[in-house]
């Protein structure tokens, strides 16, 4: 099995302009590479395989005017003309839609790390070819500090290193090949209904509220939108016909927006990864989620905003890999499967049921809360099917 483990950078002045750099560089070879599966393919050539384009950005790197490249990791290069030759064969697999060249202002500014080069301490990760010097004191250099200690293991098998930038900090993440969890768990399953009024609720009488009500949310939303009115009207003052100026107050406003969205988003993902390390230590032998049609839920213009906000997507991918994890049975109940309107005690279905009901009445006399009377539903499905 392999688990990614995802650590900040925390890199001086120099190493900053070198990280960037080096994404400079791995976009240059994806854009190089792209535009010449392209050019060849309308001159009716044959698709070229990631090592012939290797092949000729040796050369290239040779010339003069491509020389710069060799001041960075030859892995780097290699690994982005590979990533361009896997997305242009994919479009013509009809796997996706045709890769674009990457921007040097709205793309994801990352790189590949190659995994014999890469080295992991306590404290610090060695990258390779920061500096050109191998003076001892020069390599010193090469290795970055960590934002957490021991996070890393230093044993094992590293898989597919990539350093990216967020557009405030720049991370570190690889996969560790880590012996299977052979422990059946032996508890009874969970049913877990997701809503808007409380995040989650669990057949075992467990809650989850929706933290989008708390104190320190609401503070920080109320601290985004005066934030961005603010810069809105900036753009309105520095507007030059047509066109709207960039000041460099703006700029500043901007990543003060950008911190503000990532903390935010850092609260929401933090939140939902103790709810879900909490369900899968419960040890449940199933899981039991709903796939929600969210997309159609956000059609609805009262709620889409409440939608948004809740994460499904996020909170339902940690849960599957934790309960994969832990040798947990993820079940995910149709869609169309009526675990609100199904009765959980006659398995009556209430037809009626409108979204403002909170309390479900049954004709047999069950009086239930609607969200747990779903998670029920939802537990009586997986163990038919478990």
């Amino acid at each position: 099995m392999i688990k990614t483990i995802k650590v900040m950078l925390l890199p001086n002045n120099k190493q900053r302009t070198k990280l960037f750099a080096s994404a400079g560089a791995a976009r240059f070879a994806y854009n190089w590479a792209l535009a010449y599966e392209k050019d060849n393919h309308l001159n009716g050539g044959h698709f070229l395989s990631d090592g012939q384009l290797r092949k000729k950005l040796t050369k290239l790197k040779k010339t003069d005017e491509f020389n710069w490249l060799n001041n960075y990791s030859n892995n780097i290069t290699k690994q982005a003309v590979k990533d361009a030759c896997t997305a242009y064969c994919n479009f013509f697999k009809k796997q996706c839609k045709f890769p674009r060249f990457k921007s040097r202002k709205k793309s994801k500014q990352s790189f590949y790390v190659d995994t014999d080069k890469i080295q992991f301490l306590c404290t610090h990760v060695k990258l390779e070819k920061l500096t050109n010097s191998r003076k001892t004191n020069k390599q010193r250099f090469n290795w970055i500090k960590v934002s957490e200690r021991n996070r890393i293991s230093l044993e094992g098998k590293y898989v597919n290193p990539r350093v990216t930038f967020d557009g405030i900090n720049w991370w570190i993440s690889v996969g560790i090949e880590v012996s299977d969890n052979t422990e059946l768990p032996q508890n009874d399953g969970i049913g877990i209904d997701f809503g808007l009024k409380k995040l989650a609720v669990c057949s075992d009488e467990n809650t989850y509220e929706n933290i989008n009500k708390t104190y320190e949310i609401k503070r920080l939303r109320k601290k985004q939108r005066r934030l961005q009115r603010r810069i809105s009207k900036k753009y309105l003052i520095n507007k030059e016909g047509d066109s709207y100026c960039k000041t460099s107050n703006i700029i500043k406003s901007e990543r003060k927006l950008l911190k503000l969205n990532h903390r935010l988003s850092g609260i929401r993902h933090n939140y939902f990864h103790q709810i879900t390390s909490g369900i899968t230590k419960r040890k449940p032998s199933f899981i039991v989620v709903e796939d929600l049609n969210v997309t159609g839920m956000m059609k609805n213009k009262h709620l889409a905003k409440a939608v948004q906000e809740q994460c499904f997507y996020e909170f339902y991918r940690q849960l599957k890999y934790k309960a994969y994890w832990n040798n947990v049975k993820f079940i995910e109940a149709p869609r169309f499967y009526p675990s609100s309107k199904l009765c959980c005690v006659c398995g009556n279905i209430k037809s009626d049921l409108k979204l403002k009901d909170r309390i479900y009445h049954c004709s047999c006399g069950n009086i239930i809360d609607r969200d747990y009377q779903a998670s029920v539903s939802l537990y009586n499905y997986g163990k038919g099917t478990a």
